[in-house]
């Protein structure tokens, strides 16, 4: 048996069976699991999801049939996909028809004891990386995604509308791209740590240049 926070009509905290991975997943023992807007949403009815929450997280390889991750520290892609619809055949896997979501869609997450994941979604930490620090993996990923999306250089005028903990992770990876960012929010002091990285800033009353290349909204 395990502890897990479990989301029904109101989260509680309960003992659980210990998951059992399928074929090619790995059982990872939870070191650490951040906290997301999207959880809290989820503890309010988001998804209807019920059971267990939770998909930043940092945790070791207790079972795998892959001796390279056994005892590993690993942080996890949440998507899980099948592999075999018209998405996963055209090399969209984010979009999978039947994908299953950890703690969001279909999947126990990562506020447990324990969770389980295919291998082919784990990633190893190097040492040099602290647990909380690794924990932010998942969010940073999300925000590197932006510029896989869109080509960004640094002739490019970008504002990324909102200084929320998403919108902290977004300028901060755009801005490896280009000089010619502004991020607006409505938090002096949030704006505050974006400028100690030598990133425009702007309060929403604050004018602003008028027009942008890529404009960003994140949510919260």
């Amino acid at each position: 048996m395990m502890r897990a926070l479990v989301t029904e009509r109101e989260p509680r905290v309960t003992d659980l069976p210990m998951p059992e991975p399928a074929k090619g997943e790995a059982l990872i023992r939870v070191l650490v699991a951040g906290v997301c807007h999207t959880d809290l949403e989820i503890l309010g009815g988001y998804m209807d999801f019920k059971g267990v929450p939770g998909h930043e997280f940092v945790g070791v390889v207790e079972r795998s049939e892959n001796e390279h991750l056994r005892g590993k520290r690993v942080v996890g892609e949440i998507n899980c996909t099948c592999g075999h619809c018209h998405y996963c055949t055209q090399d969209m896997p984010h979009h999978c028809l039947n994908r299953t979501v950890l703690g969001i869609l279909g999947r126990n997450g990562a506020f447990a004891e324990y969770l389980t994941l295919p291998e082919s979604n784990l990633h190893i930490v190097p040492n040099t990386v602290r647990d909380d620090v690794a924990v932010f993996t998942e969010p940073t990923a999300a925000a590197f995604r932006i510029l896989e999306q869109f080509d960004v250089n640094d002739e490019d005028r970008v504002i990324v509308l909102g200084d929320g903990k998403l919108g902290q992770l977004v300028a901060q990876t755009v801005g490896l791209r280009t000089n010619h960012l502004v991020c607006v929010g409505k938090h002096r002091w949030k704006l505050d740590m974006l400028r100690g990285l030598h990133i425009g800033t702007a309060l929403v009353e604050e004018p602003i240049e008028p027009g942008a290349d890529v404009e960003l909204f994140p949510p919260l």
